[in-house]
């Protein structure tokens, strides 16, 4: 990247609040008596032609004003972006959420979308844990004909999995039961996606009837529960219908969202504007998430996506604040 110096970086940094805060191209009179400029308007101009050339900002065909590009974003984001802590009255509402903040894990996650979405104005993503890292409290077998049956397991996030499987043979009550115990001597207590079938029974078609059950169980919780909310006011943050509309169309698969914050994070960026996280429909939206980490391990990230010209730093302090809450939240759990 391209370094500044300190005049044309005080510049682009004025140009991009400038431009985040009133959405119209930025005139060089206004930015000459911006903090940390302070220089005529000539100056200003020729610093503005160069941040052009060098593909920071661009002029839009119409206006004699500069707008930011995603190159002009990224500098910003990397280099000026100061991610102070989120202003009192956001902090607040979000302590005030969390400490509230009781009953199962999918109405948590689905009202913290609501709350990012509030709080930024922009589109929200919470993916949660998958049920492979909540703990099982209760397994149990119930037989539904002679040969069909389904195992429920109570987790300790408060999910419910249930799921069916065949038999083989006509079982009976007694071995269904006999099933039950066993699953409930080896898998209580412990992790569901970290159950193993030992001991064994020593009797090879119970064995089998509880190796089935637990991988039918292992298979529901794969999933990571994932949450698209405030979609609405992505609508309102461009003016042409065209993007409106491949934007909400692109947040409404939720497994593109959830796989794009997903590839965000593991390429180690908290950040990704425009064309950078390769998703065709968002090129004119940036994404922000940072991962919800319990205990060490990533169980769920958290995330907003807007547009290009998002408030970044107030995106990042309160996506920042809000996956350490919901962090410690799943910890108590």
């Amino acid at each position: 990247m391209a370094m500044l110096d300190e005049r044309k970086t005080a510049i682009l940094r004025a140009v991009v609040e400038e431009y985040i805060t009133t959405a119209q191209p930025v005139g060089s009179t206004h930015i000459s008596n911006a903090p940390g400029v302070q220089v005529s308007s000539a100056t200003v101009r020729h610093d503005m032609a160069m941040l052009e050339q060098e593909g920071f900002l661009v002029q839009p065909h119409t206006s004699a004003g500069r707008i930011p590009t995603d190159k002009g974003y990224r500098f910003f984001v990397d280099h000026l972006a100061p991610s102070g802590p989120l202003d009192k009255q956001a902090a607040q509402q979000v302590g005030d959420f969390f400490n509230q903040a009781h009953g199962r894990l999918e109405e948590l996650l689905s009202r913290t979308t609501d709350l990012l979405a509030n709080l930024t104005h922009h589109a929200a993503v919470v993916v949660g844990p998958s049920a492979q890292a909540a703990v099982v409290r209760s397994v149990q077998v119930v037989g539904l004909s002679p040969r069909m049956a389904m195992v429920v397991a109570v987790l300790s996030n408060g999910q419910v999995e249930n799921q069916t499987i065949e038999l083989d043979d006509d079982t009976s009550d007694n071995r269904l039961a006999a099933a039950t115990a066993h699953l409930q001597a080896t898998m209580i207590g412990k992790i569901l996606g970290a159950t193993s079938l030992a001991p064994t029974t020593g009797d090879a078609d119970l064995d089998r009837l509880c190796g089935q059950a637990v991988s039918a169980l292992r298979l529901a919780g794969d999933d990571n529960p994932a949450f698209v909310g405030g979609t609405a006011s992505v609508a309102n943050a461009f003016d042409a219908v065209d993007v409106v509309r491949s934007v909400l169309t692109t947040l409404e698969q939720q497994y593109v969202v959830v796989s794009l914050v997903r590839d965000v994070l593991d390429r180690g960026l908290s950040v990704a504007i425009g064309a950078e996280h390769g998703l065709e429909p968002l090129v004119s939206c940036s994404v922000v998430v940072k991962s919800v980490v319990v205990e060490g391990e990533r169980l769920g990230t958290v995330g907003v996506l807007g547009p290009t010209r998002m408030n970044y730093p107030q995106a990042l302090a309160t996506v920042d604040v809000v996956s350490d809450r919901l962090g410690r939240c799943l910890a108590e759990g």
